[in-house]
């Protein structure tokens, strides 16, 4: 799936000394030589880090700099057999469309004992410098053999690209693996590449972004700690992802220049997978967002933390759904789907967390609309037989309007979506999807029952060329929960009332379901607005109606951001009381939701 990327307004500073700025690095020429210095009096180094690093072009840089006697290892060597990988990352990708987390995994599970146990003695007698690089260089059994650990980071969509592409080399391999998949990524992999990185954490000399081979950036351990525990007590802006589809649509384009992108149908604005723009100085990183997770007590509260350990659970989307001529609802509408609840995707996926959603409508245009929920007097066995022959046949439902509940909308309504709800976005909105994300990974949950036959998008033809959307049918009616039109306006179309008022602002909360584990309310001001995490709720925020708008700590004002129209802000936990400035004449609206508990 093509990503395309906004950093406008994405900057996160953290202020630095002096002498912190002097441990920055930007550019290959200064990381190269800061590197070299570095070797200087050492015999064991480790290059470890994360895939997507262009490990030959590192190694090549690094041997031309480099004076003295030098041997370059590859961790590639370490591994077992590939067969033996592939077999044991078989047992973690047999769920049809979705695979079952490897939660236990560690890299121990894939290394090759004796090959480890053979370069821990050489590493132990060298008497010249001996480089390892690669995924898994410094693992546990080698940790203590290394005088320097140098970790390389790449953000995930950047990595992504590398997999779609078939340049990625994932664990044990040289070259390329042609034929690795995002199922062996987002089920496998990330674990093992997550547990690593943890347990480098307190272990790596250097951190280094490399996001691309010739614009290196790094920073030493204790610049490091100082950045990532700064991030992780002041509001944080993400690069929001944009992605065309089926139903994209084109109100991005009186928002944001997104070069390239040609319709828009997913809009990330927060979430665990996205990049994060760190400014030291004049050098600017972009790095994952999970490493703020490091200080998980601080940035998501200590009861997130504690009850789902490594999960950055709330995420942020933006449907757009603006189309300049009127089109067809199979036009401008999303899959029929539904999302799965804790225990389903405990049973079935291994992962800790439903998906639970909300639509809040945050722009309106003729003809607004959304799917939610059946018709009163639908047969749903006629439905869920109509689904499974057209994915068998690949042909249209020509009633499909007579089964699914159509919504008109309008401006801040709000629907509660919980698992196994029948919806969909209907279009001729822009609608603010506020969810829960059930995989530490980052991985999404949509069971699509229908989508209409349509061909969807061919990002290279920029066309709706491309083959149709892939069903989830056994899921989906697995999963179902066969709300009616009924069942949907009394408890899903939520009312909303106002739980502080003051003349210079007021909150209104929409009054939640039972089922949800967070809640959504909206902040109403012409100049300022206060609000509280009460030092334990994560807050995700969005300007909903404005133009921009500063968060900012009232106890020490210098923690702050100003984020613009449809952009998001993360406001820690530990943040406490802030207040909210409109940095423009007019009404402003901040929509946030935070967890219920804490």
């Amino acid at each position: 799936m093509p990503m395309y990327v906004n950093k406008q307004n994405a900057e996160n500073t953290v202020p630095l000394g002096e002498t912190q700025l002097e441990q920055v690095w930007n550019g290959n020429e200064n990381v190269v030589s800061q590197l070299v210095q570095s070797f200087e009096g050492k015999n064991t180094v480790a290059l470890d880090g994360w895939y997507g690093v262009d490990w030959d072009a590192l190694v090549q840089e690094l041997g031309q700099a480099i004076q003295t006697p030098i041997e370059f290892l590859s961790a590639a060597t370490l591994y077992q057999s590939k067969e033996s990988m592939d077999a044991y990352r078989a047992q973690f990708l047999d769920e049809g469309s979705f695979g079952v987390v490897n939660s236990e995994g560690t890299l121990a599970h894939l290394l090759d004992e004796s090959k480890v146990q053979e370069l821990k003695i050489k590493l132990e007698n060298a008497q010249s410098l001996v480089v390892v690089y690669g995924p898994g260089a410094a693992c546990k059994e080698l940790t203590s053999s290394y005088d320097s650990i140098v970790y390389f980071d790449k953000c995930q969509e950047l990595m992504l690209w590398n997999m779609w592409q078939h340049t990625l080399a994932p664990f044990g391999w040289n070259e390329p693996k042609s034929d690795y998949f995002w199922k062996e990524y987002y089920y496998c992999d990330f674990y093992l590449l997550l547990e690593q990185k943890k347990h480098l954490r307190e272990q790596w000399n250097y951190y280094v972004e490399a996001n691309a081979p010739d614009t290196l950036k790094m920073m030493s351990r204790s610049v490091y700690d100082v950045v990532f525990s700064y991030l992780s007590t002041k509001p944080l802006k993400q690069v929001k992802v944009y992605s065309p589809g089926p139903w994209g649509a084109y109100r991005y384009r009186d928002l944001w220049e997104i070069d390239g992108l040609e319709c828009n149908a997913w809009n990330r604005l927060a979430g665990p997978d996205l990049a994060l723009l760190v400014q030291l100085g004049d050098v600017t990183f972009e790095v994952p967002t999970l490493n703020v997770m490091q200080y998980a007590s601080n940035f998501v509260g200590s009861y997130i933390h504690e009850t789902y350990p490594d999960l950055f659970p709330l995420e942020i989307w933006l449907d757009d759904g603006y189309f300049p001529e009127p089109q067809p609802a199979e036009r401008t509408s999303m899959p029929i789907h539904n999302h799965p609840s804790t225990d389903y995707v405990n049973r079935h996926f291994n992962e800790p967390l439903g998906r639970y959603e909300t639509y809040n409508i945050v722009e309106a245009y003729e003809g607004a609309n959304s799917w939610m929920g059946f018709k009163e007097d639908v047969n749903p066995e006629e439905w869920e037989t109509l689904c499974r022959e057209s994915d068998e046949k690949k042909e249209p439902i020509q009633n499909w309007k007579e089964y699914i509940k159509n919504w008109p909308t309008k401006v801040g309504d709000l629907f509660w979506i919980p698992p196994g709800t029948t919806h969909a976005h209907g279009g001729n909105q822009m609608v603010l999807e506020m969810d829960t994300c059930p995989s530490v990974a980052g991985a999404e949950y949509s069971f699509f029952t229908y989508d209409f036959m349509r061909p969807t998008w061919d990002d290279e033809k920029k066309t709706m060329t491309a083959p149709p959307c892939r069903m989830q049918i056994e899921h989906g009616f697995d999963n179902e929960r066969w709300f009616r039109e009924d069942y949907v306006k009394e408890n899903l179309k939520s009312k909303s009332e106002v739980i502080k008022w003051t003349k210079q602002y007021w909150i209104e909360r929409y009054i939640p379901m039972e089922q949800s584990p967070f809640t959504v309310e909206r902040i109403f001001f012409d100049e300022i607005g206060e609000y509280t995490t009460n030092g334990k709720f994560l807050h995700a925020m969005t300007l909903t109606q404005g133009k921009r708008v500063t968060v900012r700590s009232k106890s020490n004002p210098s923690l702050s951001t100003s984020i613009d129209l449809f952009q998001a802000a993360l406001v820690p936990a530990c943040f406490g009381d802030y207040e909210l400035v409109n940095e423009h004449e007019g009404r402003s609206i901040v929509t946030l939701m935070r967890w219920r508990k804490g």
